[in-house]
This record gives C-alpha cells, sequence and structure tokens, in this order.
C-alpha cells in the first residue's frame, strides 16, 4: 500500500468521521473547512469527500438526515458498525466489541457510552486524534466488511458512498480473514445466542437525533 504522510491521514479520518456521522446544522457549518482542507488530503482520497461535501451542501438538512436514517438504520449491508460484518448478532460479536474498547482504553481514549465502540465514525476519530496506528489495524481488521458497506452504498446510490471510497484510500489490506466477496455472498452471521441484537433493521440508534 502507498506510504502517505500521517498528518494527511490523521486529517482524513477526522473528515470522514464527520461526513459519515449523522448529519447535523453543525456538520453543514463545518463544510467549507473540510472543502478547504481537501488539496492537504491523501492522494486519492480528495474527490470523494468533496463529493460528499458538495452533496450536503446542496442538500436541505431534513432531506440529509432521512437519507441517513433510510441507508444506515434500516438496510444491514450498510451497517456503520464494523463488527456486524464478520459476527453478526452473536457471543463472538461481544468479545469483538470488548477488543475495540480495550485497544481505546490502552491509548488513553475515552468514548463513553453513547455509541458501540465499533462504529465507524467513532474509530475514525479515535485514528485522527488518538492512536493513529492502532486505529488503522483496527479498520484493516475489518477492512472486507469496510469494502462490503461500499458496495452497498453504491447500490443504494448513496452519496456516502464516496466518503467510504475516500477512507479505503488509506486503510491497510486485511492480515486475514474471509474477502468482501465472500462477506457479501455469505452475508453476517445471524444466529443470536443469549443477546438482544446489537442491530435492529429499523430501531438504531446513532447519536441524538432530532
Amino acid at each position: 500500500m502507498t506510504t502517505f504522510e500521517e498528518r494527511s491521514v490523521r486529517r482524513l479520518l477526522a473528515v470522514t468521521s464527520m461526513l459519515l456521522s449523522y448529519p447535523e446544522q453543525t456538520t453543514l457549518e463545518r463544510l467549507g473547512a473540510v472543502q478547504n482542507a481537501a488539496a492537504s488530503l491523501p492522494a486519492g482520497s480528495a474527490e470523494g469527500v468533496m463529493q460528499v461535501a458538495s452533496w450536503l451542501r446542496s442538500t436541505e438538512l431534513v432531506a440529509a438526515q432521512a437519507h441517513y436514517v433510510e441507508i444506515f438504520d434500516r438496510r444491514r449491508r450498510a451497517c456503520l458498525y464494523l463488527t456486524y460484518f464478520l459476527n453478526g448478532d452473536t457471543r463472538r460479536r461481544g468479545m469483538a466489541l470488548v477488543g475495540f474498547k480495550e485497544s481505546y482504553q490502552a491509548a488513553g481514549f475515552d468514548i463513553g457510552n453513547e455509541e458501540l465502540p465499533d462504529f465507524l465514525p467513532v474509530v475514525l476519530e479515535f485514528g485522527a486524534v488518538g492512536d493513529i496506528a492502532v486505529a488503522l489495524e483496527l479498520l484493516a481488521q475489518h477492512r472486507s466488511g469496510i469494502e462490503v458497506l461500499s458496495a452497498a452504498l453504491h447500490r443504494f446510490s448513496s452519496p456516502y458512498a464516496h466518503a467510504v471510497d475516500a477512507l479505503l484510500v488509506v486503510v491497510p489490506a486485511a492480515p486475514e480473514g474471509p474477502t468482501a466477496q465472500e462477506l457479501a455472498a455469505a452475508g453476517p452471521p445471524s444466529e443470536v445466542v443469549g443477546l438482544a441484537p446489537f442491530v435492529p433493521v429499523d430501531s438504531l440508534k446513532v447519536g441524538a437525533r432530532a
């Protein structure tokens, strides 16, 4: 994989974290800064960032929020929770979530209780302001899932696909595990063993929403 300057990668992680979070008025207010930073992003990532920023700038906030909910809350293939792709709603996923949390704690990064630790914007924020090497390792372990997410977003004609594509420019190759094609064909494990689903199809909550 191409080696990028750390500062530019951190900037990309910060930008994509914001763009892949539920859109708020503050998101729109920061789009100018995002567009100004595009030239300093890793090669190959700026175009995707600009496409999402332009869409948000030209879309009514209520419409952007409705699209976000429709895509990310109600379509399993467009899940923003990384451990879901490999583990589904199984006990194995619980252990994977613990692994994320322990990685954050070891780096002195506290995400609180508002989000699960595998929520993609949280992982990206961790990489932007915390331990970038650990963040990229976590992303690499789940690269196949991120590729499935990208394919789903393109299939749904969602502008958010471009933010995920921009991110994939800097995500290292997965060290092992199933490919994106294998994940897409099999889907996540669906057996729930003694757990309430982590990702309910119609009631997933992503932050505080009006």
